[in-house]
């Protein structure tokens, strides 16, 4: 799959790749460095009002870009201070030319970093000690350093990210022993090309304040070669493959989801999830739910239609009929024996199926069981497509192993081993949902609101999975226009959101998507 350009996200290895490159290409690497400080420099100057500024640098290529900054700053006429991690007769390559730049330049000394270099009347502080590279947490003066930047009331400003971030997760960079780490609360952040995974996922996306990128030289074409596997979730991801009605269909041929219901006290959840599914397009639409809930729901559903079940004859009646094309169980169905079986006995049948909420908890004590009924030979024969969609608590107890509880965790990364241990599409939600396909392609959300940490909120986007795939729509693709819909949703209701009220916004998000295609 080919991303919009515009919406790639590079791993510090891939930001890497595109600098190797580009001076492949003929590019000198001090040209880039040069570039890299300049847009950094003239940023500020776009953004800010004259002011003293103190510019702290690192013994590194970061720590070069910090050089640019300040000579391009002096050269502006405001007043700048410098100071360096190390000593300057040790910086190396591209760095050591332009702290040469600097002194000769400027004219003016390189102070050794500590605490006390930063004054009260400081009013930018140029963050260039440590780039996306970053794999240990910082110690000793840097993180006393940082320490003292994020006291101040001056304006931080980060060159790529902030010090102490790790680029491709996000995460601050912390001892595994004690848990210990500090990293920088930029107020703005500069980085070049391409943004990385660190710069939209949390906490990275708080801590890196507001984020430009800027133009260093570095050709697009390069993404040709790097072949990068994430991006932002964007309509432009997946618009193509979007199901719209056509002149000539008719609601059969837009699938018939089926979403199970659990008992009379917990229905609500299962009506979220049809409802969203009908709202986002699919053609009908049924609950499937236990005689004593056929009340609550008939009486509160219309376009959405009302099967019981009254027992395991009429359940496996109901998996033959190929028309019901997609199953959405899990949703306040309980973490029991009857969820368990419903499961394994809708993957056996081939349908495609969305696994949410209980129907993930209830394999927590055997996961694999659940990873081997996706996999099944006769799923893969007849292309049978899954959609997994827990929460952060819902994904521990199927993958443990590559939970946030763990040492160096990677939302991004363990999104993707969870797919290709699982064979299944997964959605791993949260402010920053990762959507990710078992053959790496992963999606990052941007535009979830606050409003939907709501109630609810989790069935509504479960049901739009549902419906965009009894529509047809491929799963990784049906997921992250889901989630993506979802978020849209939200923002166009703003404060106040109950979940009741995402699915009715989507025909207004619908009517924007349709005027992207126009």
């Amino acid at each position: 799959m080919t991303y919009p350009p515009g919406d790639v996200l590079l791993t510090v290895a891939e930001t890497a790749m595109a600098d190797r490159l580009t001076m492949e290409a003929g590019v000198p690497g001090v040209q880039l460095m040069e570039a890299a400080g300049l847009s950094i420099a003239r940023k500020i100057l776009d953004l800010y009002d004259q002011g003293p500024v103190m510019v702290l640098c690192g013994p590194g290529n970061n720590g070069g870009d910090g050089f640019v900054v300040a000579r391009h700053l002096r050269a502006a006429g405001w007043p700048v201070e410098l100071a360096l991690l190390g000593k300057a007769s040790r910086l190396r390559g591209d760095a050591a030319v332009m702290a040469r730049r600097w002194r000769e330049e400027a004219g003016d000394k390189i102070q050794e970093l500590s605490p006390d270099v930063l004054k009260e009347d400081h009013r930018i502080i140029v963050d260039a000690l440590f780039g996306a590279g970053l794999d240990r947490p910082l110690q000793g003066v840097a993180a006393d350093v940082v320490m003292r930047a994020n006291e101040m009331p001056a304006v931080r400003v980060a060159v790529d990210v902030p010090s102490g971030l790790e680029g491709d997760s996000g995460q601050v960079a912390r001892d595994p022993k004690t848990g210990q780490g500090s990293c920088l609360d930029a107020d703005v952040t500069v980085t070049f090309f391409r943004r990385k995974p660190g710069h939209v996922l949390y906490p990275g996306k708080n801590l890196c304040g507001d984020i430009f990128v800027t133009d260093i030289g570095i050709s697009p074409r390069v993404l040709d070669d790097i072949a990068p596997l994430t991006a932002i979730n964007t309509p432009r991801a997946w618009l193509d493959h979007f199901p719209w009605p056509v002149s000539s269909g008719h609601k059969y041929n837009r699938g018939h989801a089926i979403v199970m219901s659990g008992g009379l006290a917990h229905t609500g959840a299962a009506r979220l999830a049809a409802t969203a599914a009908l709202r986002i397009g699919a053609g009908l639409c049924s609950v499937v739910c236990p005689e004593n809930a056929v009340p609550a729901h008939a009486a509160q559903l219309t376009a959405v239609m009302v099967k019981p079940l009254d027992s395991a004859e009429t359940f496996e009646t109901l998996l033959r009929d190929e028309r019901l094309n997609v199953w959405c169980v899990g949703p306040a169905n309980g973490v029991d024996q009857v969820t368990w079986f419903r499961v394994l006995r809708v993957l056996s049948h081939n349908r495609h199926a969305v696994l949410d909420a209980d129907a993930l908890t209830v394999f927590q004590d055997n996961p694999e069981q659940l990873f081997g009924a996706l996999q099944q030979e006769a799923r893969q024969a007849v292309g049978a497509q899954a959609v997994l969609t827990p929460h952060d608590g819902e994904f521990a107890r199927l993958f443990p192993d590559l939970s946030a509880k763990q040492p160096g965790y990677n939302k991004l990364r363990s999104a993707r081993a969870a797919a290709e241990r699982s064979g299944a599409v997964i959605l791993l939600k949260g402010p920053d949902t990762v959507v990710a396909a078992p053959d790496g392609r992963a999606l990052i959300a941007e535009n979830a609101p606050p409003t939907l940490a709501t109630a609810g909120s989790g069935d509504v986007l479960a049901g739009l999975v549902t419906g965009l795939l009894a529509q047809g729509m491929p799963a990784f693709e049906a997921a992250a226009a889901a989630v993506w819909c979802h978020g849209a949703a939200a923002v166009r209701f703003g404060p106040g959101l109950v979940s009741e009220d995402i699915a009715a916004q989507i025909p207004a998000v619908l009517n924007d998507l349709a005027d992207q295609v126009k």
